[in-house]
């Protein structure tokens, strides 16, 4: 985390809501609200991960609340939901971060429950939640919503088909939703690239190397590199931005 890069403040008096929030983008977001004077709501489906996170935010200053949440379960985003408001009153920003791409040896191979779970996790997920919190920023003082997004939705292979069509989807819902609840909510989305989070941990690094040749900048990201776009959206930096689609991958191709 590039503390020394955020004087603080640019967020201060405002609550996020961050899922996925416990690895990888999601705590590099969660820790960078709060460092920019945000209190924040760490979901992701294990406990002792988002408390660990929830005590990073608290170090800094800030109030912090871990709820655990499978998103792909709709009755799991509202009790989120409903605790995030009983806890702060309120969600400035919202980050629909959480997702999964699971490996697949051949298209044919998919499952059913796989795909649906793909599906749970990624699209069904971004929808409730926007609508969700959405409205609700919609009747009280706005506020600012991020989806998390991939390249694969605009540049898919055989691989990743179903997680693709999900982050497409998402791309779509976030003009959609835009138009749904603006002027007074701002609907932005990220897609990124391949960033060397955990999960890069599974990859062949010596093929990601061979194969980062012909990105722009050469090389997969950094987590912390996530952190400039999600503050330009989470603020009034980005006040007159909406239905958005920002990539943030390093010129990949």
């Amino acid at each position: 985390m590039m503390a020394d890069q955020h004087d603080g403040g640019g967020l201060a008096g405002k609550t996020a809501l961050v899922t996925g929030g416990s690895r990888g983008l999601g705590r590099e977001m969660a820790l960078a609200f709060a460092l920019e004077g945000a209190d924040v709501i760490i979901a992701s489906r294990k406990l002792d991960a988002c408390e660990a996170v929830a005590r990073e935010v608290e170090a800094l200053g800030r109030r912090a609340m871990a709820h655990a949440c499978h998103v792909g379960r709709w009755a799991e985003i509202d009790a989120l939901v409903d605790a995030a408001y009983a806890r702060f009153g309120r969600v400035d920003v919202l980050v629909n971060n959480a997702g999964m791409s699971p490996v697949y040896p051949s298209p044919e191979s998919v499952t059913e429950e796989l795909y649906d779970k793909v599906m749970d996790v990624n699209l069904k997920s971004t929808f409730r939640l926007c609508a969700a919190v959405g409205s609700r920023m919609a009747a009280g003082d706005g506020g600012s919503i991020i989806n998390v997004s991939s390249t694969a939705s605009v540049r898919p292979d055989e691989h990743v088909i179903p997680y693709a069509a999900a982050k497409a989807g998402v791309n779509v819902m976030t003009e959609a939703f835009a138009y749904a609840y603006g002027p007074k909510v701002r609907v932005n989305c990220i897609m990124p690239g391949p960033f060397l989070t955990d999960i890069s941990k599974a990859w062949n690094m010596e093929l990601f190397g061979q194969q980062a040749r012909r990105f722009a900048l050469r090389r997969g990201g950094e987590p912390r590199e996530i952190v400039g776009a999600a503050l330009y959206f989470a603020s009034d930096a980005s006040s007159f931005t909406t239905g958005a689609v920002l990539r943030v991958d390093g010129g990949s191709r």
